[in-house]
């Protein structure tokens, strides 16, 4: 890993650009009258779309509905892929608190990951002692698009890019020094199986170790995977040809954009709960707790409600009434478990939805 680097006019204007976005966002969570309640649905749209890079075709609206019911989702399923993110996400931060970002910590969080779920049998939690390939159409290392280091050069690759992310070295900007742990570990690809998502995890841990943002709220994933060819692409380039300036830009302008979007979900789920808090202002009902509920998870099902101190399933079923009667949740068709019902806040739905116009 390079420990200084010059940087290009470009790459120091984007820097510019992403270091004002990130500030933006972590500032605005300060700000907000509880920035908790934002954790989990920007988690969620983070877990998603990183799982979606790898093939998986779980929707938020799916993986919100499994979070409500509060049941295991079926093994190797889509929607248990994208819980295991989240279960590794949430369970990394809290190991944080512990540990610094070091090899042992990435293996636990590889393990939690890959647990159940496609590529389970691919030594969960352990690195591999085999060669592995990317992008052969006959699975075979000769005709790969890639092929990382070999098991024997891990050990020193890895234990390099441990130090590097533990060097508060302010030759190299943190956003800088993110971008290249990024890139960096996706190609020594230590895992057999599921390198991506691990690798855009340590994007979101390293920010938050550093102290750039002060809870998991920037969701990059989501332009990695509306620029799916190019965010390949540039990995790649810097392996065969030396583009560092122009992944550096990619990146840069990934955390930009998707800091701006955050902070901008942000105001309008903010001014949302306090239109909804304002119209109870003059009831005493218990509603304002399930808008709370609503920002946090938009499916909402009684057992849920019931949740809250002293509520009882009566109260639950009237409360969920009270804001159906609003507007404010619809009932979904479809049954869970049981015969679960559950019901929608449509327009916290929409407002948690990616954003279509982060092409570059």
């Amino acid at each position: 890993m390079p420990r200084t680097l010059a940087l290009s006019p470009q790459t120091v204007l984007s820097l510019s650009e992403a270091d004002t976005a990130l500030g933006r966002l972590a500032g605005s969570s300060r700000l907000l009258p509880n920035p908790h309640i934002l954790v989990e649905p920007y988690v969620t749209q983070e877990a998603v779309a990183s799982s979606r890079i790898e093939g998986t075709q779980a929707s938020m609206a799916e993986v919100f509905q499994a979070a409500a019911a509060g049941s295991e989702s079926p093994a190797g399923t889509d929607v248990g892929e994208v819980r295991n993110y989240i279960e590794a996400m949430n369970q990394g931060l809290a190991r944080l608190k512990e540990l610094p970002l070091c090899l042992r910590l990435i293996r636990e969080i590889h393990g939690v990951l890959m647990r159940g779920v496609r590529g389970r049998e691919r030594r969960p939690g352990e690195f591999r002692t085999s060669p592995n390939w990317i992008g052969s159409p006959n699975d075979r290392p000769d005709t790969a698009l890639f092929v990382p280091p070999p098991p024997e050069q891990l050990g020193s690759a890895l234990s390099d890019l441990e130090a590097f992310m533990n060097e508060d070295d302010v030759r190299l900007p943190a956003l800088v020094r993110c971008a290249l742990i990024h890139y960096q570990f996706e190609t020594i690809h230590p895992f057999l199986g599921g390198n991506g998502r691990i690798g855009r995890l340590l994007i979101v841990f390293y920010l938050v170790e550093k102290g750039r943002l002060p809870m998991p709220l920037l969701h990059i994933s989501s332009y990695f995977e509306q620029n799916r060819r190019e965010y390949y692409e540039r990995l790649q380039a810097v392996r065969e040809r030396g583009e560092l300036q122009e992944w550096l830009q990619f990146f840069l302008t990934a955390v930009a954009v998707q800091a701006a979007d955050a902070v901008t979900k942000a105001e309008k789920l903010a001014d949302l709960r306090e239109r909804y808090r304002r119209d109870l202002a003059s009831t005493r009902s218990r509603a304002h707790e399930v808008v709370d509920l609503m920002l946090a998870n938009p499916v909402v099902t009684v057992q849920r409600v019931q949740r809250g101190p002293g509520i009882t399933q009566p109260g639950a079923r009237n409360l969920i009434n009270s804001l159906q009667d609003r507007g404010w949740l619809r009932q979904v068709p479809v049954r869970g478990p049981a015969g679960r019902l559950y019901w929608m806040a449509a327009e916290v739905a929409d407002l948690l939805e990616p954003s279509a116009d982060h092409h570059r």
